[in-house]
């Protein structure tokens, strides 16, 4: 079968598995009394060619999630000049040397996870006159080897982002550890969301996106689910944000 023959058929089965996630998000927030529609799904992009990217579009999905800014940068202006309501999150760690580009290109940046990164976002958003939404990656395992910013840390670096450099912080995000019961960590992400005074929580992925949407999430950030496995050399380097 030629690649172009296989494109119904890919394209049928990335609208149905759309279809499927946003029926179980809106069954898994009605069965705890949350409106169907209080969860926003991120379609993770990363390494995905432009032919599903495309018939994510046509299904009608616009909020997207990417990894890598240079990666991003290749793949969207050219889909946004079709699809001008695209969402672009980002979604993986982010360097301070690609916060010029980060800045321009993205609605959203969850992945704020230390001070310097916070003055750089603020000194490029002055510059540019455009910030995105930004959500702070918390390190809910206290893992080591992992980004972002302890329970303990959080309220202080909320207000050295608010106080020394003007943001404002709109929502949480984390990573479970991949060996603990991931409702723990997606209550606490809540209870601190709920705590600090923030409305936007970012946890869940393509196997517990369900769970996160019944203790809380406000964006659940699912790739597999939709586009199907990543290729394997090219994924082996990408860390594991949804």
């Amino acid at each position: 079968m030629s690649q172009n023959s296989a494109l119904p058929d890919m394209q049928q089965e990335i609208a149905a598995n759309l279809a499927a996630i946003h029926s179980a998000i809106a069954a898994q927030a009605e069965s705890v009394g949350r409106p169907v529609d209080a969860v926003t799904l991120v379609a993770v992009s990363k390494v995905q060619p432009l032919e599903k990217l495309e018939a994510a579009l046509a299904a009608g999905q616009r909020v997207f999630g990417e990894n890598r800014v240079q990666e991003a940068k290749a793949k969207f202006p050219a889909l946004r000049e079709r699809y001008a309501d695209i969402e672009l999150h980002l979604i993986g760690p982010l360097q301070t040397n690609k916060v010029k580009e980060a800045v321009a290109l993205f609605d959203v940046i969850q992945t704020l996870d230390r001070p310097k990164l916070a003055a750089a976002l603020a000194e490029e958003g002055r510059r540019q006159g455009r910030l995105p939404r930004l959500f702070v990656e918390v390190n809910t395992g206290e893992e080591p080897q992992k980004a972002g910013v302890t329970p303990a840390e959080l309220p202080a670096f909320l207000a050295e982002c608010r106080d020394q450099h003007g943001l404002t912080i709109s929502g949480l995000m984390c990573i479970p550890p991949v060996e603990e019961e991931a409702s723990l960590h997606f209550a606490l992400l809540a209870e601190l969301a709920r705590r600090n005074n923030i409305p936007d929580i970012s946890m869940g992925m393509s196997g517990d996106y369900e769970l996160a949407t019944r203790l809380g999430a406000t964006h659940v950030r699912v790739g597999t689910a939709i586009f199907g496995e990543r290729v394997k050399h090219q994924a082996e380097s990408e860390e594991a944000h949804g």
